[in-house]
């Protein structure tokens, strides 16, 4: 067992008017070649809530998370993440709205992709200060506190090489909040790890949770779901297949798919 993070309240807790959802989804479509990978996905995500997408490999999960931040362009359909609404549908797609769009949400990806050449406290801030324009001065001290928030403001001086792979993306994480966004986004995220330090990871993505940042995270930690999650997606073949709390679809689904998936993630050896 590794020992777990001392996590610290996010220094910038978000505030969002409840509304409207934070983010809403119409028609999404997206094919690569012949392969239709999303056909119509429709959902939304209310602000301060967690929103868990699971499904086998190959489902579209990945797919709609990117599209999220446009790091996929959709082919057809409409995302709105906060104030910024994209219509994918009429083309062309300009550059600014990209730009609009992926500054809503931060990213955190299978792997940490941090820059080895770089500290770890110079990886959180690098966003803000090239990207975003922010004083140095700022962009450390805020650097400081979102290290404090994942456990790991004593390696701030430290390179990602010295550092375990749960160590490395928790500074991915810290990285992710620290361009302030609206939405957090999560790509499978203790995929690469090995079994001992997906608790950590898991920790500090519970305390955010808490803390009421609105996050859409791809993951077959089917007990992080059931603790967190308020909204569950089942995906199978680009469409999403079952939608509810985690009680419904996780221990109640109503298709047969679902039932066989479930029973093969939570009891493989069978």
């Amino acid at each position: 067992m590794t020992e777990q993070p001392q996590i610290h309240r996010s220094p910038k807790p978000p505030t969002q008017p409840s509304t409207r959802p934070l983010v809403s989804v119409s028609g999404l479509a997206k094919s690569f070649g012949d392969h239709e990978v999303l056909r119509s996905i429709d959902f939304e995500v209310p602000a301060g809530s967690v929103t868990v997408l699971i499904g086998p490999s190959g489902s579209g999960k990945t797919t709609v998370l990117r599209s999220l931040n446009a790091l996929d362009l959709a082919d057809g359909g409409v995302v709105r993440v906060g104030d910024v609404e994209v219509d994918f549908t009429r083309s062309p797609v300009t550059k600014r709205q990209v730009a609009d769009l992926r500054a809503q949400s931060g990213m955190v990806f299978q792997a940490h992709n941090l820059f080895p050449h770089l500290t770890v406290l110079q990886n959180v801030t690098s966003g803000p200060v090239l990207v975003q324009g922010r004083g140095r001065v700022e962009a450390e001290r805020d650097g400081r506190e979102l290290l404090a928030l994942v456990g790991l403001v004593e390696k701030a001086d430290a390179y990602p090489y010295q550092l375990s792979g749960g160590q490395q993306q928790r500074v991915g994480i810290a990285r992710a909040l620290a361009i302030r966004p609206e939405l957090m986004l999560f790509d499978e995220p203790t995929s690469a790890l090995d079994p001992e330090l997906v608790g950590e990871v898991l920790s500090v993505m519970k305390d955010l949770a808490a803390q009421g940042w609105t996050m859409v995270v791809v993951t077959h930690e089917i007990r992080f779901a059931q603790q967190v999650a308020d909204q569950v997606l089942f995906m199978d073949g680009g469409v999403i297949v079952e939608r509810g709390a985690p009680d419904e679809v996780l221990t109640r689904p109503r298709t047969e798919r679902a039932r066989q998936f479930l029973h093969r993630i939570l009891d493989p050896l069978d």
